[in-house]
C-alpha cells in the first residue's frame, strides 16, 4: 500500500512546518503544543454560512460549553440531532478547531449539530472528559423539543479521542438505559490504551499520529495507567457490546489506530450490533479534520452521512 499524493503533501507540509530544534514532545508543556497545532484549522476550508449559537450547559463540577449549529437553510421542528465530540487525544483542539467540520456536517445531514468543549487533559484526568460528555448528551436529550431535535432520532460522532469519547457514551446510555443513542460514527477512534498492536509498530513514526504522540496523549489522560482497563477509558476493553447503537467504524490503513478500530468494529459485530466498517486506504490518521486538502477525508464525512441519514432520517 502506498500514501495518497494528497496525503504525503499533507504530511510534508506539516513536517516543513516542524522546528528542528524544538524540545522532545515530553519536555514540552500541553499548551505549547495546543498553539503549534492551531493552524491545522486551514485543513478545513472557509466555515459554510450556518446558524451559530454558544451556550453552557451545568456539568458536574460547572458550567459546560456547547456549541449548537443549525443548517443554513433552517432547521426541521423535531428533526434529526447529532452531538458531536471533537478529538486531540483528550489534550488538544476545542470547539473552534472543529468549527468548519460541525458547520458542514449540519448543512450537508440538514440537522442540528450539537458540539461540546470538554475539560482537556492533563488540567482535567480521566473521566473528567466523559463526565463533560455525560452531562452534555443528558441535556441535549432532556431538552431537544427546545433544541428542535426529535429525542428518537438523536445519534452520536466523534474522531480519534472524540471517537472515543463517543464510544463510550454509548457504553453509559446502555448501562443507564438511556438516554437514546439512534446510531454512531466513529472515526479514527481510540479503543484501547495498548502500544503493542501490529499497526503501532508498522506506523509508529512518519504518519502524523506517532506512537510516542499517544503515549503521551495516555499519559496526559490518565492519572494512574490502571486506569486504561477501564471500559469507559478503554471501550474494547468492555465484556458486553450488545445492544448498542448501529454503528459505522473508520480507519486508516497508515495509523497506529488502525487495529484496535478494526477490533472494536469485530466487537461490535461479534456481539450483534449493525456494524459498517470502513478501511481507508493511502491515508494517516483522522483524514475527516483535513477534509478540505484530503479527498478521501470528504469521502469519509460522505459516508458518515449517508450513515447518518439512513439510521436518523
Amino acid at each position: 500500500m502506498q500514501l495518497d499524493p494528497e496525503q504525503v503533501a499533507v504530511l510534508e507540509e506539516l513536517a516543513d512546518r516542524k522546528d528542528p530544534n524544538a524540545p522532545s514532545l515530553w519536555d514540552t508543556s500541553p499548551e505549547t503544543v495546543r498553539d503549534s497545532v492551531k493552524h491545522m484549522l486551514t485543513y478545513q476550508g472557509e466555515p459554510e454560512a450556518a446558524g451559530v449559537e454558544d451556550q453552557l450547559v451545568p456539568g458536574s463540577v460547572g458550567d459546560v460549553p456547547i456549541r449548537i449549529y443549525t443548517p443554513s437553510n433552517g432547521a426541521i421542528p423535531q428533526g434529526a440531532g447529532l452531538f458531536f465530540i471533537h478529538g486531540g487525544g483528550w489534550v488538544l483542539s476545542d470547539i473552534a478547531s472543529y468549527d468548519p467540520l460541525c458547520r458542514h456536517l449540519s448543512n450537508a445531514l440538514g440537522a442540528i449539530v450539537v458540539s461540546i468543549d470538554y475539560r482537556r487533559a492533563p488540567e482535567t484526568k480521566f473521566p473528567g472528559p466523559v463526565e463533560d460528555c455525560w452531562a452534555v448528551l443528558n441535556y441535549i436529550a432532556n431538552n431537544a423539543a427546545k433544541l428542535s431535535i426529535d429525542p428518537n432520532r438523536l445519534a452520536i460522532a466523534g474522531d480519534s479521542a472524540g471517537g472515543n469519547l463517543a464510544a463510550v457514551m454509548t457504553l453509559k446510555a446502555k448501562e443507564h438505559g438511556g438516554p437514546k443513542i439512534a446510531a454512531q460514527v466513529l472515526h479514527v477512534p481510540v479503543t484501547d490504551h495498548n502500544f503493542e498492536t501490529e499497526s503501532y509498530q508498522d506506523n509508529a513514526d512518519g504518519y502524523l499520529l506517532t506512537r510516542e504522540f499517544m503515549e503521551w496523549f495516555w499519559h496526559q489522560y490518565l492519572d494512574d495507567p490502571a486506569d486504561g482497563d477501564h471500559p469507559y477509558a478503554s471501550p474494547l476493553k468492555a465484556l458486553d457490546l450488545s445492544g448498542l447503537p448501529p454503528a459505522l467504524v473508520q480507519t486508516c490503513a497508515f495509523d497506529p489506530l488502525l487495529d484496535e478500530g478494526r477490533a472494536y468494529a469485530r466487537r461490535l459485530d461479534d456481539a450483534g450490533v449493525q456494524v459498517t466498517y470502513t478501511e481507508i486506504s493511502g491515508t494517516a490518521h483522522d483524514p475527516m479534520l483535513f477534509f478540505s486538502a484530503l479527498p478521501k477525508g470528504r469521502l469519509a464525512i460522505q459516508e458518515a452521512v449517508s450513515f447518518l441519514k439512513t439510521n436518523i432520517g
